[in-house]
């Protein structure tokens, strides 16, 4: 079955870097694109960025444009989003998703706070 792993969150600093991965199994992952999420305390679910099946292709959002790097392994099955220049308001669960399935992840927790 289709299982998504995340991992690497945690608490860092105001200026700090994380990096995510996610780790997909159960589908043929190199013929998807893969999305990023997170979700707040108190809101929505938003997209944080997003890229093509073969890595040649992202979009962010405008909140994290020029600070995060979403990438992808292929042979690994696994997708990352390199967080850097983290903000107190970067802090929610990010989730990684299939673009075009409706299958998520448990989360990861990341926490940016003095």
């Amino acid at each position: 079955q289709v299982q998504l792993v995340e991992s690497g969150g945690g608490l860092v600093q105001p200026g700090g870097s994380l990096r995510l991965s996610c780790a997909a199994s159960g589908f043929t992952f190199s013929n998807y694109g893969m999305r990023w999420y997170r979700q707040a305390p108190g809101k929505g679910r938003e997209l944080v960025a997003a890229i093509t099946s073969a890595g040649g292709g992202t979009n962010y959002a405008d909140s994290v444009k020029g600070r995060f790097t979403i990438s992808r392994d292929n042979g690994k099955n696994t997708v990352y989003l390199q967080m850097n220049s983290l903000k107190p308001e970067d802090t929610a669960v990010y989730y990684c998703k299939i673009t075009s399935m409706a299958y998520w992840g448990q989360g990861t927790q990341v926490t940016v706070s003095s």
